[in-house]
């Protein structure tokens, strides 16, 4: 009986199985059709649930937007005598939002480099300003300041990457130091350490962070006591002393001299001493006094006379970030009257930079050209990159037809910046490029030092315009570091982009900018939304607080400044040191 079961057992099955043999539908067509049709109802069946899951993904993205407006809102009527824009950034956990998975996993992949670029620095070069990755130590560029760990507090806390931080918070605390006798930048100090600091209170509201700021910046002011006001570029962080580079023959420089309002305005803001706005404040009302009609300023300012000197006009190195902060400060006052100066001395600035727009051939690829005296000269430098973001940032302040002919001029000189990575053998940008007739571009100076200001721009593109070309060609260049740069103990520069030949140094700024751009740009829009802050030129993220013509620096305001603050950070709970 057993055998004659399994016997008829294998004959149903062998019966069964004729069904999957396709001989078996070639020779009954009509079931062949049925088959075809049935598999087909199958397919739209599971494309049509896709695209409804899609549709309903991007519902609920619409409905957490506006509850986290309602959410802001609330706290503005809660405090209505502090009229702030009221950060998300407690309110969002970053991980519960549905968006692209391409983007989650791009944005995984930056977040790992960042963790690889930290932890080299934290096993190699603990505490000093700078990782040297091939030698595997670490080197004090800056004094001894801790320039990569201040640099990286907000990339950190915006990555998410708690204990990091925590313990990066920890070395501010009892190790951070400037007592030192040192020749510092006041530019660097500046952008690096006082807006390191001022960011990471911000996001966090750990008052150590806002001390720290307060006794650098302290160390810095003297650099401001001129006959007109505008600083001398270097100080001993020891004894007060200030003078300016030789190189410079006795000349400050532009933008050396012109980039330290967010940081000094958004100090006096949260301390409520309004000697640090001031002294930076009053370097722009000097340079109004005789701001030209194109809006465009020689690289190079006397110190003693407040008047600029024969030499390069340019949106690249020494001008660059002077432009960039008339417009920022304009946008971190909240664009009010008070700060409205700014924005008519970046709007005129605006019609000069049109008249250095040039195009090559056969291309046609949109540049800045630098100028000296009434000549031009065809030559842009990557750091002029930031450029296309900051006219798209710029651009909403102006007419319908304005503002799009600017957006457009952006995206061109975006793309220009682009193939300054594409043009080279390792698919990273040089330093600095020329451009001839019939040649397009060239490559100057070949190294690559792992600059932010193209992926900056990308970044500002993408938020502007929901463009997602701008997020396809921020990871290609991410790879592109990934590929060449990228060492056993963290990321280096190339000596020359041809090549490929590497350098030993992993500058700060790739932890503080490239790395949190690229992170942002893979990231929702809410994330550091752009209406409740504004980053420095070291992408360090500032809050945007009213201006009001008087009263700015109120105790009043101080204080409900600083306790908005505080009470965001326990309301996210991440490192419980408010």
């Amino acid at each position: 009986m057993a055998r004659s079961r399994s016997s008829s057992m294998a004959w149903r099955w062998r019966g069964r199985w004729r069904y999957m043999n396709p001989a078996y539908y070639l020779k009954r067509p009509k079931r062949l059709a049925l088959l075809f049709i049935a598999f087909l109802s199958l397919s739209f069946f599971l494309w049509d649930r896709q695209t409804l899951q899609r549709e309903h993904q991007e519902e609920l993205w619409k409905l957490k937007e506006q509850v986290l407006q309602l959410q802001n809102q609330l706290e503005e009527f809660k405090n209505d005598d502090f009229p702030v824009h009221k950060t998300n950034l407690a309110t969002i956990n970053i991980d519960d939002l549905p968006i692209d998975p391409i983007e989650i996993q791009r944005r995984e992949k930056v977040k790992d480099a960042m963790i690889h670029a930290w932890t080299s620095y934290e096993k190699y070069a603990w505490g000093h300003d700078e990782l040297q990755p091939q030698s595997k130590n670490g080197v004090d560029s800056f004094g001894g300041l801790g320039a990569t760990l201040i640099d990286s507090l907000d990339t950190l806390y915006i990555m998410g990457l708690h204990e990091q931080f925590q313990k990066a918070r920890e070395w501010v605390a009892s190790s951070l130091d400037f007592n030192k006798n040192y020749d510092a930048s006041v530019f660097e100090t500046t952008i690096r350490v006082v807006g390191g600091l001022l960011s990471a209170y911000d996001l966090s509201g750990d008052d150590v962070f806002l001390e720290k700021a307060k006794d650098i910046a302290d160390r810095l002011l003297p650099a401001w006591d001129t006959p007109s006001g505008i600083p001398y570029n270097i100080i001993n962080l020891v004894n007060g002393n200030a003078h300016n580079p030789g190189w410079t023959g006795g000349d400050s420089i532009l933008a050396d001299s012109g980039t330290e309002q967010l940081e000094f305005i958004a100090l006096s803001q949260r301390t409520g001493d309004p000697k640090y706005q001031q002294k930076a404040e009053n370097v722009i009302l000097e340079l109004n006094k005789t701001f030209p009609a194109d809006g465009l300023l020689p690289i190079y300012i006397n110190p003693h006379k407040g008047t600029t000197s024969y030499s390069t006009i340019t949106f690249g190195a020494m001008g660059d970030s002077f432009y960039e902060y008339l417009l920022k400060v304009w946008i971190q006052g909240n664009k009010t009257t008070a700060v409205k100066h700014y924005r008519e001395m970046w709007e005129t600035s605006m019609k000069g930079l049109l008249s250095l727009v040039r195009r090559t051939e056969p291309s046609s690829f949109a540049y800045l050209s630098e100028k000296i005296g009434s000549s031009l000269i065809d030559k842009m430098d990557e750091l002029a990159c930031f450029a296309p973001g900051m006219i798209a940032l710029g651009s909403s302040g102006y007419g319908p037809d304005e503002s799009s002919k600017l957006l457009s001029l952006a995206e061109e000189l975006a793309w220009t910046c682009y193939n300054f990575y594409q043009s080279t053998p390792t698919k990273l940008a040089g330093e600095n490029y020329f451009f001839h007739s019939g040649q397009d571009m060239t490559v100057g100076t070949s190294w690559n030092i792992l600059r932010p200001e193209t992926v900056e721009s990308l970044f500002y593109l993408w938020r502007l315009t929901g463009n997602k070309t701008y997020q396809d060609w921020g990871w290609n260049i991410f790879q592109a570091f990934e590929k060449n740069s990228r060492v056993e103990a963290g990321y280096v520069g190339l000596k020359d982009v041809n090549t490929g030949v590497k350098d030993n140094i992993m500058q700060s700024f790739f932890l503080a900018e490239t790395l949190k751009y690229l992170y942002l740009l893979f990231s929702p829009p809410s994330l550091i939304s752009l209406d409740e802050w504004v980053f420095n030129t070291e992408a360090h993220p500032l809050r945007i607080v009213t201006r009001m013509a008087s009263g700015e620096g109120s105790k009043k305001h101080k204080a409900a400044n600083n306790n908005n603050i505080r009470l965001r950070a326990r309301r996210e709970g991440r490192f419980g040191k408010a």
